[in-house]
């Protein structure tokens, strides 16, 4: 695996200063951050989050998803913990790109679901790879995590690598009158671990 590691700064957030820690991908150019928040011990299970980035969500405010509820309720709760991590994985789409994104979210609004829309585009429903995860989590010292996540995936990509996944700590948050459909396309289709009353739905 390519990942390189470039260099770490100081970035300011609402929840607290956290170390942002830059790499790069030196086959594909991609590049990813890993933020840090407070002290991390390698040989205790650090609270942390994977979180692919999502454009419409993350920056734009997008209630089409959960993922900028979820990126920030994850920076909000490690805060709060006083440590732990966040992987920033520049594979937008679930690895389709935000151009095929807009193209599926286009087929949505024809009718589609998330998972029937990237299909129709010739993609697999999830194209997401996490082989740039155990470089990373080497560099910012975390061998074990309690990892803020509903998707399997996530935890067998984390086993698969010897990373020990201590415990799942679910992120159920953003649900609104926009994204019901699409959550529920996770749940049913994708296999997301998600239990409707422990939600926390957005009123808007």
């Amino acid at each position: 695996m390519s990942i390189k590691y470039i260099a770490t700064s100081k970035l300011p957030t609402p929840w607290g200063v956290f170390a942002m820690h830059g790499f790069e991908d030196t086959e594909t150019g991609k590049e990813h951050v890993a933020l840090t928040y407070g002290e991390l011990n390698a040989t205790e299970p650090m609270l942390g989050r994977i979180h692919s980035e999502c454009l419409t969500g993350d920056a734009l405010f997008s209630l089409r998803c959960d993922c900028g509820f979820q990126l920030q309720t994850a920076m909000q709760n490690i805060a709060e913990n006083g440590q732990g991590f966040i992987l920033y994985l520049r594979q937008e789409g679930r690895g389709i790109g935000l151009l095929n994104k807009i193209r599926a979210y286009e087929l949505q609004d024809q009718g589609a679901n998330t998972v029937e829309a990237n299909e129709r585009l010739g993609f697999e429903a999830d194209m997401r790879k996490y082989d740039m995860v155990e470089p990373m989590l080497a560099q910012i010292s975390v061998s074990k995590v309690k990892l803020m996540t509903n998707n399997p995936r996530k935890v067998k990509a984390m086993q698969s690598m010897g990373i020990e996944v201590a415990e799942r700590v679910p992120l159920q948050v953003g649900k609104n009158r926009y994204n019901e459909d699409y959550l529920k396309t996770k749940s049913t289709q994708l296999g997301h671990m998600m239990t409707e009353h422990h939600f926390i739905e957005e009123d808007k």
